[in-house]
């Protein structure tokens, strides 16, 4: 059997309908809950500055001894209401705390901009008799609905991820759910509470309930911009690609500048590494690599003014590289496994070497596109094959980098030598030295078979990509 909960959090937001569920919760006996107790301006409700002996300048200094105080002085189970912009010290503790009970309470993200809109018009945020109603029309903002929509969407995914990855559930609870007593009854028999009532409390009234075209001043503009709102997120590209690390072992520093260069694999490592090491005239052995998070912040601190890098490069070039050098070459860097399996499995004509007889233009074509095909399939988890990093998204390895940190600069391989040049110059480096060319790729350059097939299959495996870093179809 589970435990009990010791005490709950109300997740809402403003115009959400959190008073009157606060209103509600009070009514059980052995349920208490203590309003925004966390809210940076004020304890508890509008102007009060103390709560339970504890005023906000003890409150700022230690959140968790007005968390311990109430859950001390209340008789039952103690409560408060919390908001996206509330102390996150008490958001990190009380999510991480299964003795927590999670009630989360939404409303239609619309309804509440406009109330709130409303509500600063007329100074009334709270109902208490029809006859002190106060109301008017407000202008509807798209940008400002799309900010609210998007903040409040954010907090709610926050917590709903934080929940999941702890094995937590919370209460959900509509805003229209707040006058359903059976709903107000199953949300105290989650808390613990037995007790059975048949009607809710109200005390505090519904303030504007005419439809949301009546409250806006502007409906037409209004119904517009909502039509260009993604409400189910079409636009999104699903990414189920693994989540990669900050691969701290594989950047490459340069032996005096204060250059540290985070390899992407697949790019143009040979180029990279070679113009970092002739930047202080030495050798690419001389250059510093190997690197721990200790040793790496420790570099850091040694070479003041540093600046990190990475390179991208673009999609159908990165991906034929790896094609040729881990799949259809035979020789230290091939996979020797994936390329059994993707001749075997996937029906790539592979030869056994590209130097025998009729492996010709055509077959590395027709083998680099069933490769495209795979490598698809493969970053959206569809393969038994890992996600090498050879051809791993880009934008994915990147979010990686930032577990440790992100890069100072994102270079582009098309126009390396420029973007080069200028990150020397920021790094305070005096040798004008350009990097040469990767090596080109065998036993086929991309330019004899690239066409917009190849381009458009390219695009479709690696959306992301494109759309994060801008690409166009590759020029040759």
């Amino acid at each position: 059997m589970p435990k009990p909960f010791e005490y709950f959090v109300v997740f809402a937001e403003m115009r959400t309908g959190s008073n009157f569920l606060e209103e509600n919760i009070n009514a059980y006996p052995g349920l208490t809950c203590w309003g925004e107790a966390f809210n940076p301006v004020f304890i508890g409700g509008a102007k009060r500055t103390e709560l339970l002996g504890i005023d906000m300048a003890a409150r700022e200094a230690a959140p968790l001894d007005l968390l311990a105080r109430m859950r001390a002085e209340t008789e039952g189970l103690a409560g408060f209401r919390f908001f996206h912009d509330h102390d996150p010290r008490i958001l990190k503790h009380v999510l991480s705390d299964p003795a927590c009970a999670k009630i989360i309470l939404t409303r239609n993200p619309l309804e509440s901009y406009v109330s709130r809109k409303i509500a600063g018009e007329t100074g009334q945020w709270r109902l208490g008799d029809l006859k002190h109603a106060k109301t008017t029309k407000v202008p509807f903002d798209k940008a400002e609905f799309e900010a609210h929509l998007g903040t409040m969407k954010a907090f709610q995914l926050y917590v709903q991820r934080e929940l999941q990855i702890s094995g937590q559930t919370g209460f959900y609870i509509n805003y229209e759910d707040i006058q359903d007593v059976e709903i107000l009854n199953g949300l105290a028999r989650f808390l613990g509470v037995h007790d059975v009532r048949d009607k809710t409390r109200q005390k505090t009234k519904v303030q504007n309930p005419a439809p949301i075209t009546d409250k806006v001043s502007n409906p037409e503009d209004m119904l517009r911009a909502l039509s260009d709102i993604d409400h189910f997120n079409l636009s999104n590209t699903p990414n189920f690609e693994p989540r990669r690390g900050p691969a701290v072992p594989s950047y490459v520093a340069a032996a005096d500048a204060p250059l540290l260069y985070m390899p992407i694999a697949g790019g143009p490592e040979g180029a990279v590494t070679g113009w970092l090491a002739n930047l202080d005239g030495r050798e690419v052995s001389d250059l510093l690599h190997g690197f721990t998070q200790k040793s790496l912040r420790q570099w850091k601190r040694q070479h003041k003014g540093h600046r990190s890098f990475t390179v991208v490069s673009h999609p159908v070039v990165r991906l034929h590289r790896a094609y040729c050098r881990h799949i259809v070459a035979q020789g230290p860097e091939t996979y020797g496994e994936i390329r059994e399996v993707l001749r075997t499995t996937y029906g790539l004509p592979l030869p056994l070497s590209t130097s025998a007889p009729g492996y010709d233009l055509a077959q590395h074509r027709a083998g680099f596109l069933k490769f495209i095909h795979f490598v698809a399939g493969n970053l959206n988890g569809q393969t038994s094959l890992r996600v090498d990093r050879s051809w791993a998204s880009q934008s994915e390895v990147i979010k990686g980098f930032a577990e440790f940190s992100l890069p100072d600069m994102i270079l582009r391989e098309d126009r390396l030598q420029a973007d080069a040049a200028y990150l020397a110059q920021m790094a305070g480096c005096r040798e004008n030295v350009s990097p040469a060319a990767e090596h080109a790729d065998q036993p086929f350059a991309l330019a004899d078979i690239y066409d917009a097939d190849i381009e458009a299959q390219v695009r479709a495996a690696y959306q992301r990509d494109y759309m994060m870093f801008g690409f166009q179809p590759w020029q040759g």
